[in-house]
């Protein structure tokens, strides 16, 4: 009578085991294969060479950044278009205020300058030369608008020679406001100066006096002004007045000589300071 052979119930594993490389009797990679009591067969792979498996990153972590730089991109946007919203407003300010308005700039003008003293005096020696002079001003400011009006502060009134820029002489001139169509004139402003020059300034100016057409002069007023249109009021705003193309003779004896300035031209020019530099 033969015995039975009864399954065992405990799991069957077996290995295998690859030869090695090169000849070795060592494996670098083992399988195992195990059966459990319901017929299934895992296997197990290991290999301590291979390289790990490529995990990506998730969404938020490869773009943590990107809010930033949106908020960054939507701030200079809403800059930049209040910046053009503002400009539009102040074109369109300006633009309706000039076609109601029609503003136009002050005229001053140099009705008359009489001489009364031009002496240029040196030394025997030449060594020191002294300059003396005295001059009498006409000025008349004209206002020409019908809803502006302008508020000077007083003026530096200085002459010099139209060629060599030789400073001749200065004076002042009050502050005074010039209303809608007004017309201001200011009589008798003295213009003097007594000094002594260097003797590059005396060979400037010398020629000049010598002149039979007499010597060219220019004149030069400096002030602020304030503009006030109803009940709006500017801030103050320096200005330049220049008179070029007067024509001077020297005084003979006592009696004072009538500059011609039928030919003079006054310009009006904004005198903007930033920091150290006028323009």
């Amino acid at each position: 009578m033969s015995d039975k052979v009864f399954p065992s119930s405990n799991p069957t594993a077996t290995a295998i085991a690859p030869p090695a490389a090169n000849g070795g009797t060592g494996g670098a990679a083992t399988t195992t294969t195990a059966t459990t009591n319901g017929g299934i067969t895992k296997s197990h792979l290991y290999n301590p060479t291979s390289r790990p498996p490529y995990r990506p990153q998730s969404h938020h972590r490869r773009h943590h950044h990107r809010p930033r730089r949106n908020y960054c991109c939507c701030c200079c946007f809403w800059t930049i278009l209040i910046i053009l919203i503002l400009a539009l407003l102040v074109a369109i300010t300006g633009t309706v205020l000039y076609v109601l308005y029609r503003p136009h700039r002050p005229s001053l003008t140099l009705a008359s300058l009489r001489i009364n003293r031009l002496n240029l005096t040196s030394t025997t020696d030449s060594s020191s030369s002294h300059l003396s002079t005295l001059f009498n001003l006409t000025l008349s400011s004209k206002n020409p608008n019908s809803h502006l009006s302008f508020s000077y502060d007083p003026f530096v009134v200085s002459c010099v020679s139209s060629n060599s820029d030789v400073f001749i002489g200065n004076g002042t001139l009050p502050a005074f406001v010039s209303n809608r169509k007004n017309e201001t004139t200011f009589r008798a402003v003295v213009v003097t100066t007594s000094s002594d020059l260097d003797a590059e300034t005396v060979n400037n100016l010398r020629p000049d006096l010598k002149k039979k057409n007499g010597i060219l002069l220019k004149v030069q007023m400096d002030t602020r002004v304030t503009v006030k249109m109803g009940g709006l009021k500017s801030k103050k705003v320096g200005i330049r007045v220049t008179c070029d193309g007067i024509k001077g003779v020297v005084p003979k004896g006592k009696s004072p000589s009538v500059a011609n300035v039928s030919g003079a031209k006054c310009k009006v020019d904004l005198r903007i300071k930033i920091l150290k530099w006028t323009f």
